[in-house]
């Protein structure tokens, strides 16, 4: 049998990949089926799939045969390109994200502040905690 190497199907993934971002962004302009209704229906399928990713120890071994040289040139080349651009991308979202908490922040009335080192200033974080942990997980 005459197998192609990897040097030549690696070739072909990538010019056949990059030349699919029209494709890619047909296909989420008009999914099958939502992402959003397909993602959610397939949560017992996620946790599944987690659980046994744990029992097979899939995470470390993956981190593991990356290693430190690979994490490190595609955090340079690609994530270092990427992150400005990405950031960029998210404003809105991270404004609608953080929007929330400020506002849980504005309204706190928080103890009365103590000299420093004073114990009781604590509870000035602690409040803060507690106020940003019920947002949270209340939503």
């Amino acid at each position: 049998m005459n197998i192609k190497g990897a040097d030549v199907i690696a070739k072909k993934y990538a010019t056949r990949g990059g030349a699919a971002a029209q494709d890619y962004s047909a296909g989420v302009a008009a999914p099958r089926v939502p992402w959003a209704a397909a993602t959610a229906a397939a949560v017992s399928t996620y946790a599944s799939g987690v659980q046994q990713s744990i029992a097979n120890g899939s995470f470390v071994k993956g981190v593991t045969a990356a290693g430190d040289a690979k994490w490190s040139r595609k955090a340079t080349t690609v994530g270092a390109a990427r992150y400005g651009p990405g950031v960029q991308a998210a404003q809105q979202d991270y404004a609608s994200g953080v929007a929330p908490y400020l506002q849980v922040l504005s309204s706190l009335q928080l103890p009365p502040r103590g000299p420093k080192g004073d114990p009781g200033n604590v509870q000035r974080v602690n409040a803060i905690a507690q106020a940003l942990r019920a947002k949270k997980l209340g939503g």
